[in-house]
Formats: structure tokens, sequence, C-alpha cells
């Protein structure tokens, strides 16, 4: 089990690890030693999180989510897989944690009286500079 929170874990066999070659520097190690990870874990069909969290979760995640709502999240930072593993596990883990934070409610609000006076003060005055700047041709007979 992977502990989100007190209140929320994730059972591991939901999610899937791949183990591919990664790209970038490493010398001819990297060309024979799969050590990057691809971490899968499919949010639709989880039975650990809310469908609120899981809505969240898939926006979170933007193009890391697939269509049928599963999450991959790759890590190759570091040199060998357990590292990556835990990588993409904690990241993993963040992501979630930000999806269960409820977004606060917006409540509009209006404009102060004062505000408006004073963003109509700087208009005018603004319109005041661009007015002295204007080329009058009887200015200058």
């Amino acid at each position: 089990m992977i502990e989100i929170t007190s209140s929320v874990k994730i059972d591991e066999s939901e999610i899937q690890y791949d183990f591919v070659r990664a790209s970038g520097p490493g010398g001819q190690n990297v060309n024979k030693v799969a050590s990057a990870v691809q971490l899968r874990f499919d949010v639709r069909n989880s039975s650990s999180l809310a469908p609120d969290v899981k809505e969240r979760l898939i926006r979170l995640a933007g193009s890391r989510a697939t269509e049928d709502g599963v999450l991959i999240i790759e890590a190759k930072r570091y040199r060998t897989q357990e590292q990556n593993r835990f990588d993409a596990t904690q990241r993993l883990i963040t992501l979630v944690q930000k999806a269960l934070e409820k977004p606060k409610k917006r409540r509009p609000t209006r404009p102060s009286v004062s505000s408006k006076a004073r963003r109509l003060a700087e208009k005018k005055q603004r319109g005041q500079v661009k007015r002295l700047r204007h080329y009058s041709s009887v200015d200058w007979e």
C-alpha cells in the first residue's frame, strides 16, 4: 500500500511499472540497461480514490493522462531502476495530494467606489499626457 495521506492509500496492485531504456548521457551503459521507469496508474478504474478526486487528478495530469484515464509518469532522472522507481512513485504521490485539495469556491466581488474613482482618475491623467503630446499646427504659426 502506498500511503498518500492517513486516510487515502493506493494499492500497489493498481500501479504497473515498465522499465525502458533511457535517453541521454550515460555512455554504453544507457544502451544496454533499462533504467528508466514508466509508471502506469489507471485513475478511472481505481477503487481507492473518490470520483471528484479522480477528475481533478486527470485534469492536473494534463498530457500525462490518456483518454482512457491512465496516468503515465516517466522517470529517467537517475541511473538506477530503484531510484527512478522511487522518483516516479513520489511524483505520483505529490500529484494525488494536489488532487485531494478541494479548490476554493470563487465568490464574485465588485470593485469598490474608491477603486473605480482611482482608475478613472488615472485614465484621465493618461489622456491628459497624450493630449499634451498631440501636434497642433496652430501652435507652430
